[in-house]
């Protein structure tokens, strides 16, 4: 799974790497770290608008939800399994990258993990990247207020990944600079279950 991420690129190289801009009407948010419990904002491109960087909420609230208790829920979500669940249907074509240089998970050191070790995982060269995502616009009824929330895909976690997740051997779905445009096409989410992205994993110490 993928709730911890981390983003210390400043928005300059960010904007150079992509090509794109940071939206004038967004803050850019200086946090390095994001706890998806929390659900911030951190910064994504969209296919609603694939020039600019914009700030969604993590915890993906579909637009027919009467409020946002289910964004809990989607903080990430099965790539194997999208296309057969109904409260996503509508949505697995607004696709997004979710920008990051690196995210967290912890290998449990017994059968109930009351021992773990964290660990973080980067490209090699600590470069950004991204992870695949979906969006959607969700209007608070008691309010008018306009959310736009995200949810990261995970998939069946690579070998390195499978030894240091060990309790449920998923991973994120990350994206080449070769496969970013495809998954803003809405290529079928069958091409992106078994991407090849080599991984640097490192021991975090507490």
């Amino acid at each position: 799974m993928c709730y911890h991420t981390k983003l210390s690129k400043d928005i300059r190289s960010i904007e150079e790497r992509f090509n794109v801009t940071l939206d004038q009407s967004e803050h850019a948010d200086s946090k390095k770290y994001y706890h998806g419990f929390t659900y911030p904002k951190t910064p994504v491109i969209s296919n609603a608008d694939d020039h600019h960087i914009h700030f969604y909420n993590w915890g993906l609230v579909p637009f027919w939800a009467s409020d946002d208790s289910i964004k809990k829920f989607n903080l990430n979500t099965k790539i194997e399994t999208i296309n057969e669940r109904a409260g996503f249907k509508g949505l697995v074509n607004k696709r997004c990258l979710i920008i990051a240089d690196g995210y967290y998970e912890w290998h449990w050191l017994d059968a109930k993990g009351k021992n773990r070790q964290k660990y973080l995982l980067t490209l090699p060269n600590d470069e950004v990247f991204v992870f695949g995502g979906l969006w959607s616009k969700w209007t608070n009824k008691n309010t008018g207020e306009i959310q736009n929330t995200y949810t990261i895909m995970t998939t069946e976690a690579n070998e390195l990944v499978s030894e240091i997740h060990n309790s449920q051997k998923r991973m994120p779905v990350i994206l080449s600079k070769e496969n970013e445009k495809s998954w803003l096409n809405n290529e079928p989410m069958e091409n992106f279950r078994h991407l090849q992205v080599d991984l640097k994993a490192v021991e975090v110490q507490h």
